[in-house]
């Protein structure tokens, strides 16, 4: 449980990083960040796979590249349903799930799934 809060607290951290390069996004308080992070990850626990699913032959068509529309699309809706927080324009929404994306990746590349802060050892040769 720790481990699922953390990553909760670490991608509302990612969100709010999401929102201070994208001008289109934006966040009034941290109540709205860890709101909106709830959101977004239901719809993309829940939400996602099935939409996914329905347009696999566009996806199949574009190679793979219409899955940041529907990461922009989850976004977007995320910003319909927390109050506070708000995606302006379709560009916004795909830059802003691309970011938030990495930023995420990168964050928690070093959490493992107990929520402790895991160090990469490179070897030498």
């Amino acid at each position: 449980m720790p481990g699922l809060l953390i990553r909760w607290f670490t991608n509302a951290f990612a969100l709010w990083l999401t929102t201070q390069m994208i001008s289109g996004i934006q966040a009034r308080g941290l109540l709205s960040l860890l709101c909106a992070a709830f959101v977004l990850g239901l719809l993309n626990a829940l939400l996602r796979p099935l939409v996914l699913l329905l347009t696999l032959p566009i996806n199949i068509l574009t190679l793979g590249l219409f899955t940041f529309v529907i990461n922009g699309f989850m976004l977007k809706l995320t910003g319909t349903v927390v109050p506070g927080f708000s995606v302006q324009g379709f560009w916004a929404a795909v830059f802003g799930a691309l970011l938030l994306a990495l930023f995420s990746f990168l964050i928690n590349a070093f959490i493992n799934d107990s929520g402790r802060v895991e160090y990469i050892y490179i070897e030498r040769s």
